[in-house]
């Protein structure tokens, strides 16, 4: 790339990742983590901590797969970030409540593991603004940011295989499930 400076131009060096960015995207920042194993099937190969994704601080560093992390940033620019809109101040933060565990599907007993046990899942129960304020699924689904949450809900079907919400059942009524489950028949919402 060349830029003219003065009259004069010369060459810009080329953008790098820096420290801290994973997944060879500069908008997803964390530590890559590596191999994480688990008790049987579980486990996640290339395991990254995500911290942040596109600006916007996760709660909690998730442990996920680098599919998972494009899926969520993805997400959060095309549908998190344009749902919410200048609403206060702009999206901030995510409340995440869970992201890589070895477990069953809703942890229950006898069941199919969780994409959560391949670090193929994040779960997420609200949605911080710049000014503070939170929209959190448990309160405002039927609530004060209705409209505003369901457009995220909605958007995150196509980023991700599988994206459940409060109508989907008991387990999901206070969060949003989203997983990168490889479906034939395309995304599976509820």
């Amino acid at each position: 790339m060349v830029i003219a400076l003065g009259g004069c131009s010369r060459e810009a060096p080329e953008p790098t990742v820096g420290p801290g960015n994973v997944c060879g995207d500069p908008a997803l920042f964390g530590e890559t983590i590596g191999t994480v194993d688990g008790a049987g099937a579980c486990g996640i190969e290339n395991a990254v901590r995500l911290t942040s994704v596109s600006g916007v601080t996760l709660s909690t560093p998730a442990i996920i797969d680098c599919g998972t992390a494009t899926a969520l940033k993805t997400w959060i620019e095309t549908g998190a970030r344009p749902a919410v809109g200048d609403t206060g101040g702009g999206l901030s933060s995510l409340r995440v409540v869970a992201h890589y565990s070895c477990r069953s599907r809703n942890n229950q007993s006898g069941a199919r593991l969780s994409e959560h046990s391949f670090g193929n899942a994040i779960d997420i129960a609200g949605v911080g603004l710049v000014d503070g304020t939170e929209m959190t699924v448990l309160s405002d689904w039927n609530g004060r940011y209705a409209s505003q949450l369901r457009q995220m809900w909605q958007a995150a079907c196509g980023p991700f295989g599988t994206v459940l919400g409060p109508e989907a059942d008991r387990f999901h009524r206070d969060h949003f499930h989203f997983d990168t489950a490889d479906y034939r028949s395309g995304s599976y919402c509820r």
